[in-house]
């Protein structure tokens, strides 16, 4: 029997419960679209060029008319292709010449991660680390503290772990910065879980790769510049690790600070910290920079920088890049 329209419709409300807790984690639509406009190191000075140790080579604000877009928190670069992902599982990939000017791109989301995936906290994607040796990518998910291996292509699962020593790191203040040393070595730098007597930040080095070591490797803490968070790290050429540390000051202002880290100094149990290098913050262009990845260009060692734009209209996409003034 075909019931009347209206009555049908009744009837599935009635049928169907109704979801009442948080969204639908939004995904990047198949329609991928990237605008980028140049942006200058001082707005004031645009000859400026120089922050620290960093000589700036260009920057761009990236935009889309795809709502989902931004959010940016991990990033790779293989010569002019990049891979930024969101800390909402997204994946956008595009081209950019050395004008600044952005073709071939695509977007796509992580296959899978803790959870349903139905919420954003599930996908909370906020470090990633490459694998040299294969190409394989670690991803680090803030808010569950678990660490999982894709391909290189991010399209499919290799395994996961839920390493116990971050078990009891803090909600949304996990994972945030990883990267592979050159021995084989991992080292995850929670954003905001203390280190003891609130000295620093947590920090793990694992011996190895952590999705299938996750007992074995052992704590230390990091001291941040002061007032600063660790949002992303990279492993320099020469085997250092550059960590990436964010502020946020009310009423609303972002800065970073960029250190140096000699793995040498890293030690069971105890706390190091970094040689500064260079500060971004007003009157230079700053934002919410959470993502750094670190590239060779013939002899020169080069920095990428990404801000997460947190999808807020008083926050931007930003891609920086610099070149490592490291006598």
């Amino acid at each position: 029997m075909r019931l009347p329209i209206p009555l049908s419709i009744l009837l599935v409300f009635v049928a169907v419960p109704q979801w009442s807790g948080e969204p639908r984690l939004m995904l990047l639509g198949t329609r991928a679209v990237i605008h980028a406009e140049r942006v200058a190191l001082d707005p004031n000075d645009p000859a400026r060029r120089r922050t620290g140790r960093l000589t700036f080579l260009g920057g761009v604000r990236l935009t889309s008319p795809d709502p989902t877009f931004g959010g940016f928190s991990a990033l790779k670069v293989e010569g002019d292709r990049f891979m930024l992902l969101s800390d909402g599982g997204n994946i956008a990939r595009f081209r950019m010449d050395g004008h600044g000017r952005v073709s071939a791109p695509s977007f796509a989301e992580l296959p899978a991660g803790p959870g349903t995936g139905w919420r954003k906290r599930e996908r909370d994607s906020e470090s990633l680390t490459t694998d040299p040796a294969t190409g394989d990518v670690l991803v680090g998910f803030e808010n569950s503290d678990e660490i999982w291996r894709y391909d290189a292509a991010l399209a499919r699962v290799r395994r996961h772990s839920a390493p116990p020593a971050m078990k009891r790191w803090d909600e949304n203040g996990g994972a945030e910065a990883m990267a592979r040393l050159a021995d084989g070595a991992t080292i995850v730098f929670a954003e905001s879980t203390e280190w003891r007597a609130r000295a620093g930040k947590v920090a793990i080095r694992f011996a190895g790769d952590p999705t299938l070591y996750p007992r074995r490797g052992w704590r230390f803490g990091y001291l941040p510049p002061r007032h600063y968070e660790p949002s992303d790290a990279a492993l320099l050429p020469d085997g250092r690790i550059l960590v990436l540390n964010r502020r946020f000051a009310l009423p609303f202002s972002f800065s970073a600070k960029l250190t140096i880290v000699d793995p040498a100094a890293i030690r069971p149990g105890r706390l190091i910290k970094g040689t500064e290098i260079a500060t971004l913050a007003a009157p230079l262009i700053h934002d919410n920079f959470e993502g750094v990845a670190i590239v060779r260009e013939g002899n020169r060692t080069v920095l990428w920088i990404v801000s997460d734009d947190n999808q807020s209209w008083m926050e931007r996409t930003l891609l920086l890049k610099f070149r490592l003034e490291d006598r």
